[in-house]
């Protein structure tokens, strides 16, 4: 929590500040899809951490909103605000341990993050920041960039039961307590059309590598399943070993249940709008 403070204080400020110099920048908003790559369902073979294991019937919505300021043509700072949600399922496999490890889950995750962009290609009729029209044409401009970062963010697993959904993290389901903050490496590329001296449409492939495997509540080997109906009850049991309950040699304690080789990851693909706001006058500023 302190992390996301910490970063919500920054954008703040960086915010702030950028509204105090003569106005480089614009606020954006984008909608999409968010997918997640973690040890649940996948391809049908044993689990990769690429985006073979890909499940697009999990795709689910993403948006996010925020400011880009402009330190020069190329270079770009942005700060952003994106919620989304991620799903697995491991019956969506016909890989058979996976498919008979029966976890499923979901999760919604609250993203800041903080982006440096460089554009690899600019190409446009007049000023970046004050196109002008040329032989009566309307200005228009086409970008490509790709950008990289770091975020914060927060997760909820929850696995379903009977028709309800049960928040995993208190479970402890492998016996580990793990943080339901953590932070992630956004990077990807996007394609930016400017159409007027206020407004831009862009297209964006984010992917975000993170330092945790347990967005999806599974990472290292079965716990004990009596130890863990004595310690936390028959719901916490369950969510545990949802396929063997315990009984099964495929599911022993001990045995692997995630992989903690490969961290968990996730993405968005969005299209979004950018619109520049020019500052107040103030009360008592010229106008020339």
């Amino acid at each position: 929590m302190k992390f996301c403070l910490f970063i919500f204080a920054t954008l703040l400020a960086f915010t702030s500040f950028s509204q105090t110099k003569k106005e480089k920048g614009t606020y954006f908003l984008s909608v999409g899809a968010s997918n997640f790559l973690g040890d649940l369902g996948g391809a049908n073979q044993i689990g990769t951490n690429g985006l073979k294991d890909l499940e697009l019937v999990l795709t689910r919505p993403a948006i996010s909103g925020g400011y880009r300021y402009f330190l020069s043509n190329s270079n770009i700072i942005k700060g952003g605000l994106t919620y989304l949600r991620v799903n697995g399922d491991d019956k969506l496999t016909t890989e058979y341990f996976r498919n008979f490890r029966n976890l499923k889950f979901r999760s919604p995750i609250l993203e800041l993050s903080a982006i440096y962009e460089f554009y690899l290609l600019t190409e446009s009729s007049g000023h970046l920041y004050k196109l002008k029209k040329a032989k009566g044409k309307k200005a228009q401009s086409w970008n490509i960039y790709v950008f990289g970062g770091i975020a914060g963010f927060w997760y909820n697993p929850k696995g379903p039961l009977n028709g309800r959904w049960y928040a995993l993290r208190k479970f402890q389901t492998e016996g580990v307590r793990y943080s339901s903050i953590n932070i992630a490496i956004p990077f990807g590329m996007g394609v930016k059309k400017t159409i007027s001296r206020k407004i831009a449409f862009h297209f964006e492939i984010n992917m975000r590598k993170t330092f945790t495997d347990y967005i999806d509540d599974v990472s290292t080997v079965y716990y004990d399943y009596n130890s863990m109906l004595a310690e936390k009850g028959p719901i916490a049991a369950y969510f545990s070993d949802p396929g063997g309950h315990g009984k099964s040699y495929q599911t022993a304690t001990g045995l692997q249940r995630g992989d903690p080789k490969d961290k968990d990851a996730y993405m968005t693909i969005q299209f979004g709008i950018s619109y520049k706001i020019n500052r107040m006058r103030g009360i008592f500023q010229s106008k020339f």
